[in-house]
């Protein structure tokens, strides 16, 4: 007898529902910890892209293929989450899935989303400052340094829109790669749905609120340094335009508001509406029906 080594489409939905309520189950401290974990991996998926693509991103024509290399890198740190374990906020968008199907309590989903959320914000933050105390970005005489920064800059430098629209694309991607690879059933299928996914948001140039945790206080904390700063040939204004402040205000918000958009309404929105939204009402029909015979039994 021949045995699938995927799930159907529709048995992802049913399978990103039951993930969603045992994600939301998990005690805080256990979420937190994860979120951190996750983080931590995507914050080294984004350093190690960045040491591999720098001199590619410094010169304009041979920018693309640097986004291209970058994104071959990335991928991994999604592999880290879903294999090795950790719990990411874009990811847990899907979430919103057994929320749509009445598995879930609104708030539920909620809590879970800050606690991670606040768990990879600590994890990047960590790697962030690692890297910088490591020495690595002076790299190319400060060239990665300087790219480091230049990165950052230009993250906080989106209008608003660009930024939600940014996010929103990012996040609908990543989400389609966490959604195969909760349909793959062995380890390589699972590696396979995430590379290529992640390789095209990547190279598309999208934005993703938990790496943004890594790239943009990568670049704050590097600025402090005179040559990394230097060759980042910004100027003045545009280094004290880079700052805590509107690292959150111009780039975190709207970014984070994109994901939850991309991952919500384009993945788990879409799919259950597809594949659950009948089957959920006529639960409801017959739950409400057997309701009014037990308080009507003369019908």
């Amino acid at each position: 007898m021949e045995t699938k080594g995927f799930l159907t489409p529709a048995e992802i939905t049913e399978s990103t529902i039951q993930t969603g309520m045992k994600k939301v189950a998990l005690p805080i401290p256990k979420q937190i910890l994860l979120g951190i974990l996750a983080g931590v991996f995507i914050a080294f998926a984004a350093e190690g892209s960045n040491m591999a693509a720098f001199n590619l991103f410094a010169k304009p024509e041979t920018y693309g293929l640097g986004k291209a290399l970058a994104g071959a890198l990335f991928g991994t740190g999604l592999m880290l989450v879903i294999l090795a374990g950790g719990e990411l906020f874009t990811g847990n968008t899907l979430i919103s899935a057994g929320v749509f199907d009445g598995k879930i309590k609104i708030a539920e989903m909620l809590k879970n989303w800050f606690f991670v959320y606040f768990g990879n914000f600590i994890g990047s933050i960590f790697i962030a400052y690692l890297m910088v105390q490591s020495g690595l970005f002076s790299s190319s005489a400060g060239l990665l340094g300087g790219i480091t920064i230049k990165i950052a800059s230009y993250k906080v430098g989106l209008s608003f829109s660009s930024a939600f629209y940014l996010g929103l694309m990012c996040n609908w991607l990543v989400c389609l790669a966490v959604w195969m690879a909760y349909g793959a059933k062995d380890m390589l299928g699972k590696i396979f749905a995430i590379f290529f996914p992640i390789w095209l948001f990547v190279t598309s140039g999208f934005e993703h609120s938990v790496a943004n945790m890594y790239y943009i206080p990568a670049g704050i904390l590097a600025k402090s340094n005179p040559s990394w700063a230097a060759a980042s040939h910004l100027s003045p204004q545009a280094l004290a335009g880079l700052n805590w402040g509107t690292f959150v205000i111009n780039n975190l918000v709207p970014v984070t508001l994109g994901n939850i958009v991309g991952g919500c309404v384009f993945v788990a929105g879409i799919y259950w509406l597809v594949y659950r939204k009948s089957a959920t009402e006529k639960a409801s029909l017959s739950s409400l029906t057997s309701h009014e015979l037990e308080m009507n039994p003369g019908k």
